[in-house]
């Protein structure tokens, strides 16, 4: 299990692509189960609304990360992610990060001002606010994973080639890198789904045993959504599977069971 939001961070591993339109709309919703080990430990939901900010007609995307059973009774796992960005540019307009992770708790805000290539966080846990500079094509952690999912080159990596975005996490810029692995089927209780295969470069330590610890399936049709993530941490390991979905932009193709 290890936190659930370790499933965001994966959902940035499928998703940094800008520019064009296609992949996903408002509707779209996707529940993941994540299994640490044997243990059915939670569930991670993504689902795409609309809004309005500066005026505009924006997605409003909402992240749920939540532990259930034995797993919720060792180690209680609570996260909201949430993000508004353009849907022409995908840039950030403001984003919340409301966590509590095994006691770890957390509770952000983030509005970026595109104009000056800022970002204004308010803590209201630790009752500050900060302005950070940040680079021009810059991310939060869940826009991240649209942007990603409407990148030109995704379907044109060979093996072996990465794409690397900023994404602002944590109170600094991080480099997110993302490595193309190749092609695989690969079993799902909706049938045999063809995915692109990826692994995201990731820090070693603490919760990663090393570098290339987490392995991302998406599928290979116009939706690229994820059908399975799958870690191995310092201590166990992380799976989780798409379970159900809807609001699919387009039908997800599978093979027969």
């Amino acid at each position: 299990m290890k936190k659930a939001a370790l499933l965001f961070l994966v959902f940035v591993t499928t998703n940094s692509f800008v520019g064009q339109e296609g992949t996903f709309t408002t509707g779209e919703w996707i529940k993941l189960r994540i299994h640490y080990g044997l243990v059915n430990a939670g569930y991670a939901t993504l689902e795409v609304k609309d809004a309005i900010k500066e005026n505009k007609k924006v997605y409003h995307v909402v992240g749920k990360g939540y532990t259930v059973g034995m797993a919720k009774f060792f180690f209680k796992v609570e996260d909201d992610y949430q993000s508004y960005f353009d849907k022409q540019t995908n840039k950030p307009y403001q984003f919340l990060r409301k966590i509590n992770e095994g006691g770890y708790i957390k509770n952000q805000e983030g509005f970026f001002d595109q104009n000056n290539n800022t970002v204004l966080i308010k803590d209201y846990k630790n009752k500050t606010e900060k302005t950070f500079s940040v680079t021009e094509n810059v991310q939060d952690i869940v826009s991240s994973f649209y942007h990603l999912r409407n990148h030109p080159q995704i379907n044109k990596l060979k093996v072996g080639e990465s794409i690397t975005i900023d994404m602002f996490f944590d109170d600094e810029i991080t480099k997110f890198k993302l490595k193309y692995i190749g092609k695989e089927d690969i079993k799902s209780k909706f049938g045999k789904v063809s995915c692109l295969v990826f692994k995201p470069l990731v820090q070693a330590g603490r919760v990663f045993k090393e570098n290339e610890s987490v392995t991302i399936w998406i599928s290979d049709d116009e939706n690229k959504i994820p059908v399975r993530l799958q870690a191995s941490l310092a201590i166990g390991s992380l799976r989780a599977d798409l379970d159900s979905f809807k609001g699919l932009k387009s039908t997800l193709k599978v093979k027969a069971k």
